[in-house]
């Protein structure tokens, strides 16, 4: 197979999709590697060492889209690679298509197999794709937190650890799971008073035995939620429903009841944010203010530390990669279950279940099309 990784053209997305490890597992499984000039620059991996893997440096994203059976990405394809998609091409990448009708349409109407790492799951019920981005959204969202609330960045002019004779500041997570988790950990090591919002008993328990009670855990009823919310001087959502649109946990209305100057990080944004008044931005201007309230909600917020996330990426999206490439998509997804929960667009129909609901879409079972 012909494997092809264009760079990313997303604003100040410096990640890239196969390291030359990643090349260099592909090439000696006897398939073709084909890398955009320049496209591993950004995470620190320049040309010489993809060709020394044995991959083959092109100069245009079109060049690749136009000869490669498969695209290996990073981040959902924009506009204009979307037009270079065609029938039969495997997309494997992050789609996050719940809350993009317009990406959703583009990737139909391609006739491409597009399988999304967000929703390839495992057999402990998590979704491995996801996590080693998740683990670094969640560790990053208290230290752009702590950032925008510098009072010069539009923030409430409060440290994280406070000082002698004054408190540190109050922190809450909404939502447990690995982005809550890593979020409260690197928190509560800061110094912060930290606060973590679920509703699974078991989970807490889990956070309560294993954390020490270095940070508190609550229940996220809607009460509860914006009662600690009131307290907060900084909130990170961190709720994910898999592949499905994020949940709404904080509404404009309830802004006027939060501190003057707090922070939202919403690390949600990718699947449309659960803070009413998200909006996605970028690493270039990653905040804003409504009602006195500051937003941070980059939607790629691990591109920021590109060398790292690159590097976990790709140790976790390898074995996934070779097995489409070795067998075929539908091959590999007939003998993995997990594999085909990532399929969610083959041939314009429509395979996940909670991106149809989120859009109003019909929707073909994955098991349906895999059988062919």
């Amino acid at each position: 197979m012909k494997i092809g990784c264009p760079t990313e053209i997303k604003p100040q997305e410096f990640r890239v999709g196969m390291t030359p490890n990643a090349a260099q597992e592909a090439v000696n499984h006897g398939h073709s590697v084909l890398i955009q000039a320049g496209a591993g620059v950004g995470a620190g991996f320049e040309d010489a060492a993809y060709v020394a893997a044995g991959a083959q440096i092109v100069d245009t994203a079109a060049e690749i889209f136009a000869t490669a059976d498969m695209i290996v990405k990073v981040k959902e394809p924009q506009a204009a690679e979307r037009k270079m998609l065609r029938e039969g091409q495997v997309l494997f990448t992050y789609l996050h298509l719940a809350p993009d009708p317009a990406q959703t349409h583009d990737l139909l109407a391609s006739g491409a197999t597009c399988i999304a790492y967000e929703t390839v799951t495992d057999a402990n019920g998590g979704l491995p794709l996801l996590a080693p981005m998740s683990e670094v959204a969640g560790r990053l969202a208290p230290q752009v937190g702590a950032w925008t609330l510098q009072k010069a960045n539009g923030g409430r002019g409060v440290l994280m650890g406070g000082v002698p004779g004054v408190g540190p500041a109050k922190v809450v997570v909404i939502g447990g799971g690995v982005v809550g988790t890593h979020a409260a950990r690197i928190a509560a090591g800061m110094g912060a008073d930290v606060t973590v919002l679920d509703r699974s008993i078991s989970r807490m328990r889990y956070l309560d035995d294993a954390f020490g009670g270095s940070f508190k855990t609550s229940y996220a009823s809607a009460g509860n939620t914006i009662e600690l919310a009131r307290q907060a001087d900084m909130i990170i959502g961190a709720v994910l429903v898999p592949g499905a649109a994020a949940p709404k946990l904080i509404s404009r209305a309830q802004l006027s009841e939060l501190k003057p100057g707090a922070a939202l990080v919403d690390v949600a944004i990718d699947q449309g944010g659960c803070f009413e008044t998200s909006r996605a931005t970028t690493h270039q201007d990653p905040v804003y203010e409504v009602d006195g309230i500051m937003h941070y909600c980059v939607a790629n917020m691990p591109g920021a530390v590109a060398r790292t996330s690159t590097i976990a990426l790709g140790n976790a999206t390898m074995p996934f990669m070779l097995a489409l490439a070795n067998k075929g998509w539908r091959q590999a997804c007939l003998e993995d279950q997990h594999l085909m929960a990532g399929l969610n667009i083959h041939a314009g129909k429509l395979t996940y279940e909670a991106v149809g609901a989120a859009l109003d879409l019909d929707v073909v079972s994955a098991k349906a099309v895999v059988n062919g």
